[in-house]
């Protein structure tokens, strides 16, 4: 299967997918390294319990600030050349954090390793700029499975590597995946997509309108505002389970071991199928009902995993329809947002990702400080009040459709190409 983009005559091919979903999934990977690691990093550098949370939250603040001023970068310079330096310089961070000897270092490599791995929406933006409007769907629902499952296995390698050979070669070995996938895209990807800008001071303007037009693209589209918002919510409530979940697994009476904490990050697999059947299901018209029903399965996610203590096989079913229902929204989010403005995909995603890494950095935060204060059963109690106040935004928010159709879209987005105020 291949798709071809009419604009530039390249044929992305099924096997560049891949490469694209597995990149993404490497680089995403560096942000969640850390989630079943927290009570050894406490210990090795004398981080107590209640703040733990800010190790995953600094990460996300990074990604944040990525998100709004590199992410833009796609629509400004080659968006090949960009990947493969962020991918590098990734690298660097995640040795960083490896071979940290205090906590200072070591925050602040996370949040180097967050800033950088927004690499993943550069990708998911190329991505869909390679792609005709007729099969974007399907091809952002395969390039965010890439997403979904580096951030599940995350936890999973994180676990065994910590366990097999110490928690800095989970660092370390992700640094050398970094720079083997940065020559493969180098080789595979398409050269000069983007418009050059040749002198300095018009890159310093172009990328200046470039973040303007960022934000003026959120006062402009309702869509894109509303979709945000289903961001920030929906990884608020996954930031509150996967960045506390440690917490009671490793205490008594479960005591788990890193290997089987990261384990449940498989059981969450079902979120990387239901990013592909997402995308398919949006490009047969069907994303309100795929948002309406994502939003259920997370409220209702909560009721098994408030037995996590109780029985491991709740807290297992419980994972699977939390990612289930996180992904299924994020695609649909991602495949309605691109479609206002193809040729503006770059900062449309990072913008719409801010709300992302703020949702997951309030999500890590706030469930933290909750398991101090009420214990694993408050955790699930906010979970569940943020996944209920989403699907309450969803049941008041109407049709959720963009107000043009991505074919009309695409030819709106020609001209959008290159950065100005008015995307």
């Amino acid at each position: 299967m291949t798709s071809t983009d009419a604009g530039n005559g390249y044929t992305l091919t099924r096997g560049v997918t891949l490469l694209f979903a597995v990149a993404c999934g490497t680089a995403v990977a560096g942000v969640y390294f850390a989630q079943p690691l927290l009570v050894t990093l406490g210990s090795d550098f004398s981080i107590t319990p209640a703040l733990l949370g800010f190790v995953v939250t600094l990460t996300q603040i990074g990604y944040g600030l990525g998100l709004f001023f590199l992410v833009p970068l796609g629509d400004l310079v080659d968006p090949r050349r960009l990947v493969v330096t962020q991918l590098l310089l990734l690298a660097a961070a995640l040795v960083v954090v490896g071979l940290a000897t205090t906590g200072a270092v070591l925050l602040a490599g996370m949040v180097a390793v967050g800033l950088l791995a927004v690499v993943t929406q550069t990708l998911v933006a190329f991505a869909a700029s390679l792609a005709p409007a007729a099969r974007r769907g399907r091809v952002v629902g395969l390039v965010t499975s890439g997403v979904v499952t580096g951030i599940l296995l995350a936890r999973t390698v994180s676990g065994i590597l910590a366990d097999l050979a110490g928690w800095r070669w989970v660092y370390l070995s992700s640094a050398a995946a970094c720079c083997v996938l940065a020559l493969a895209l180098r080789r595979a990807l398409p050269y000069g997509t983007a418009k050059p800008y040749g002198t300095a001071d018009a890159r310093v303007q172009g990328y200046r309108r470039l973040l303007r037009s960022t934000i003026v693209l959120f006062t402009r589209e309702p869509v894109l505002r509303l979709r945000a918002a289903f961001a920030l919510l929906i990884f608020a409530a996954f930031g509150t389970l996967w960045s506390c979940v440690a917490l009671p697994l490793s205490a008594p009476p479960l005591s788990l071991s890193h290997t089987q904490i990261g384990a449940f990050g498989l059981a969450g697999a079902a979120g990387a199928l239901a990013a592909a059947l997402a995308g398919r299901l949006n490009d047969r018209g069907r994303s309100r009902w795929t948002t309406g029903a994502g939003l259920a399965l997370l409220a209702v996610s909560w009721l098994p995993l408030a037995s996590t203590r109780q029985s491991l096989w709740a807290l297992a079913v419980g994972v699977v329809v939390l990612d289930l229902a996180v992904q299924t929204v994020h695609v649909t989010n991602q495949s309605l947002i691109y479609a206002l403005h193809p040729g503006a995909g770059s900062r449309i995603i990072g913008g719409y990702m801010v709300f992302y890494s703020i949702g997951s950095a309030c999500g890590a935060a706030g469930s933290t400080a909750m398991y101090a204060a009420a214990g694993w059963g408050g955790v699930c109690a906010l979970g569940a009040a943020i996944s209920c106040g989403a699907l309450l935004l969803w049941a008041c928010s109407g049709d959720a459709r963009p107000r043009r159709s991505p074919r009309a879209a695409d030819r709106r987005g020609a001209g959008t190409d290159q950065p100005c105020d008015k995307p």
